[in-house]
């Protein structure tokens, strides 16, 4: 399953890109902003890991874009950032986020999340 994983730093995406590999996920396209990602979003990306503070498009703009095209409608998306209150979370699920972690993290917390979306992913 190829993953998308969009962060301004490049340190965070590799920390999410290795947490991955250690959970037996290795395909992965890597974007620095919501932009890069829709231009490299196609119908192979079966999920999406987005930070939400990035330049030129936050995760939450990306989110909301993905989601009013066809081919970005179902496709589960999992938002990893230093946002941790409430309203934030609140926002992020209504952009169309599927599910929310704080940062830092553990790979652990991350597979518990991708394996409860999974069924999106596959559907």
């Amino acid at each position: 399953m190829k993953f998308l994983v969009v962060d301004d730093s490049a340190t965070m995406r590799r920390i999410v890109i290795n947490s991955l590999q250690r959970i037996g996920f290795n395909d992965t396209v890597e974007a620095g902003d919501g932009q890069e990602a829709l231009a490299k979003f196609d119908s192979s990306i079966k999920f999406i890991i987005t930070d939400w503070n990035m330049p030129n498009m936050t995760g939450t703009e990306f989110t909301k874009v993905l989601r009013s095209r066809d081919d970005g409608r179902h496709v589960p998306v999992l938002m990893v950032t230093a946002r941790s209150v409430k309203e934030d979370i609140l926002t992020a699920m209504e952009a169309g986020v599927n599910n929310y972690i704080v940062k830092p993290f553990t790979p652990q917390v991350l597979k518990e999340k991708i394996d409860a979306l999974l069924p999106a992913a596959a559907a």
